[in-house]
């Protein structure tokens, strides 16, 4: 098994090129299911998560190929001749339930298993069901997948989500695509991914409105047919990179990068004392000698500050100059990382949803294992600001989300390597 280890201390200088979003390809990758024609994606992201959705559409019956070394994939589903995914796929990757609504949409039926747990939460999948429920479908759960059917089609109607729900607003736009009528989704998610899915169904198709407000409107169509559509920057893996200048200091730009889809954390950073500033290129984020101060950040769905990027954020502010309060309102469980970091010499103080980090003059570098993707992330990070030798294991997470980090961090100064246990 692999692991990572970093050596901290040194200030960062250079560029690093943001990858394509990986929750946006995984969505588009699903809505392949719609069209009998081909989707062409550019601009994939090489990860393991790619990878395992992969198999879960050819079991499906898709097709799929990868071009130009892997960063362009081509997904033909012109028969649809498995509607079962099974639990050995989907328990590995949460986003393989997105192909419940496309299958419901394109075929009338689809047998998904329930996702299960996660490391960071129940992460439940009710509103998913509901959302399709009251398109037309039957329902049954049996030995953990759930048993969906139209067998009079879906017809459009409206729905409004109780909270803000990206996989459920996602499921139900990809259903309501194809079904007969009007679907109005109230209570929308507005998440760039959201949006990204959305205008990649209009270019093949579909016709929505209110893409990226809490409103949208869909009226289905008969068809859809394909068409080539660009992965947007990934907005976490930016907000990652543009916190290692922040808590190791120097200076990087951030290729690709865009104010717009990290807003609420540049607001936070630049409150902290670190300079962002737009170039042609991208983002330039930078950090002069001294500590940075301490602020305050409360997760909440788009625009607020994401929750993917809430671990990467205490790893900054355990060492800022005062105190800073973390809450966390859209998953529970989310502070694993916290005792790691405490490893290292953090000061920090868990109560349910919300984290008071004491910032410290250093921390010290400590074997540390990673829980769950964005954690993983977040003691590299520390380990940048680390005196001596910090060791991530279960790097695993990692490759889920993050391309070659080590070789990302490393082209800007980082003394970081993966090694082999």
């Amino acid at each position: 098994m692999d692991s990572i280890v970093v050596t901290g201390g040194r200030a960062l200088a250079g560029e690093i090129p943001i990858a394509g979003a990986k929750n946006t390809c995984l969505k588009l990758m699903c809505a392949a299911i719609l069209s009998e024609e081909p989707l062409t994606l550019t601009n994939v992201p090489r990860l393991s998560d790619v990878s395992t959705l992969s198999q879960l559409l050819e079991s499906l019956g898709c097709e799929a190929a990868l071009l130009q070394e892997g960063r362009a994939m081509v997904l033909s589903a012109a028969e649809i001749s498995n509607r079962v995914a099974h639990y050995d796929i989907v328990r590995k990757l949460r986003a393989s339930f997105n192909v419940l609504g496309p299958l419901l949409g394109r075929c009338g039926e689809a047998v998904v298993s329930l996702p299960g747990g996660c490391a960071i939460g129940a992460r439940k999948v009710d509103m998913h069901l509901s959302s399709l429920q009251a398109m037309g479908a039957e329902i049954e759960l049996k030995e953990g997948y759930v048993h969906a059917t139209a067998p009079r089609g879906l017809k459009g109607v409206e729905i409004e989500f109780p909270f803000v729900s990206v996989g459920a607003t996602e499921n139900a736009m990809c259903a309501a695509v194809l079904a007969r009528g009007t679907t109005v989704l109230k209570n929308a998610a507005r998440e760039p991914d959201t949006r990204a899915l959305a205008d990649c169904l209009v270019a093949m198709g579909a016709r929505i409105e209110g893409a990226g407000t809490s409103q949208m409107v869909i009226e289905g169509v008969d068809a859809l047919h394909g068409t080539t559509h660009r992965v947007i920057p990934d907005r976490i893996e930016l907000g990652t990179y543009m916190i290692a200048p922040a808590i190791a200091g120097g200076e990087v730009e951030l290729l690709g990068g865009r104010r717009e889809l990290v807003a609420a954390l540049a607001d936070r950073m630049e409150a902290a004392g670190i300079e962002i500033e737009d170039t042609e290129r991208g983002l330039k984020v930078s950090r002069a000698n001294g500590r940075v101060t301490a602020v305050d950040v409360a997760t909440a769905p788009f625009p607020g500050f994401p929750t993917d990027l809430q671990a990467q954020m205490m790893a900054l502010m355990c060492t800022a100059n005062g105190t800073s309060v973390l809450e966390e309102t859209i998953f529970e469980n989310r502070f694993m990382h916290a005792p790691e970091l405490i490893r290292m010499g953090a000061s920090i103080d868990v109560h349910g949803g919300t984290a008071t980090v004491t910032g410290v003059d250093r921390l010290k570098g400590a074997p540390v294992m990673a829980t769950d993707l964005r954690a993983s992330v977040s003691l590299i990070l520390a380990g940048l600001a680390a005196e001596g030798e910090t060791l991530v294991s279960r790097v695993y997470h990692l490759d889920r989300g993050y391309e070659h980090v080590e070789q990302k961090l490393g082209a800007v100064g980082a003394r970081i390597e993966r090694v082999s246990e």
